[in-house]
């Protein structure tokens, strides 16, 4: 790793990115290490060979959310900017064009719960725990998380966990769908790697028009969901070269080999 580096990205097979937070001894989300994750995240979406994307914190945690002691040496003034570039960030996460997998060690809280909420979907060691503790220090979540966890757990117990500060479980976290599955402990980023490189077989195109059709349609009514989906479909879908091989593969009794073509 680069000296000073705070985020390092790798490309594994299948077109896989791994992104890793490495700002010890908590992956504290300081404004280094999001301005690292941005340049990083911006890479990602000028790349069309990107298939998918995991995101993890290198050591025991995932995030322990953020830097309060960079935050106490800040002036209130610039607080408003921060919490802006915190947005941007985090809804070009979630609006990236391919998938984006969570692998959660240890804690994910605050900061860090709010960018594991901008993925597409979360994996976790069932030692993890989660939480919105911001209130215990006279803060609230400002990184979206307001506005992800109701739509993800629902207003009920998204207001339990944010007025509350209470950290959850791995095993709570899974009843109530704040993340798809949980595994042994230590056995995360294996799953998350499984899953993304899973997603990355698939055919990109319609992978990723299924994405965009759900988040786009997802602000609304149904109504106008449904021709988003209809227009991806027609657009992205149908013109693809990937449709024509699976339905090729599928006569002949073999894998696919999709191009995102």
């Amino acid at each position: 790793m680069p000296e000073g580096e705070k985020v390092s990205r790798k490309r594994e097979d299948d077109g896989v990115e791994l992104l890793v937070l490495k700002n010890p001894p908590v992956n504290a989300l300081a404004t280094a290490v999001l301005s690292e994750l941005d340049q990083h995240v911006r890479a990602i979406e000028a790349d069309p060979a990107v298939r998918a994307v995991i995101l993890t914190g290198d050591g025991q945690y995932f995030s322990a959310g953020a830097d309060l002691k960079e935050m106490a040496t800040l002036d209130l003034a610039s607080a408003p900017a921060i919490v802006q570039r915190g947005h941007e960030l985090f809804s070009r996460i979630a609006g990236l064009r391919v998938p984006v997998v969570a692998s959660i060690n240890g804690l994910a809280l605050g900061g860090g719960l709010e960018l594991a909420l901008a993925c597409d979907l979360r994996i976790a060691g069932e030692s993890a725990k989660l939480g919105a503790p911001e209130v215990n220090y006279g803060l609230m979540p400002a990184y979206g998380g307001t506005q992800r966890l109701p739509r993800l757990v629902g207003v009920a117990k998204a207001k339990e966990l944010i007025f509350t500060g209470a950290m959850i479980n791995a095993a709570e976290a899974l009843k109530i769908g704040l993340v798809n599955r949980t595994v042994p402990a230590g056995q995360e980023l294996r799953a998350a790697r499984d899953l993304a490189h899973t997603i990355a077989q698939r055919a990109p195109r319609a992978v990723q028009a299924a994405k965009r059709a759900m988040n786009e349609g997802l602000a609304g009514p149904i109504g106008p969901g449904l021709e988003i989906e209809a227009k991806l479909f027609a657009e992205q879908v149908l013109t693809s070269q990937d449709l024509g091989e699976g339905i090729l593969a599928f006569v002949e009794h073999r894998p696919p080999k999709f191009k995102g073509e």
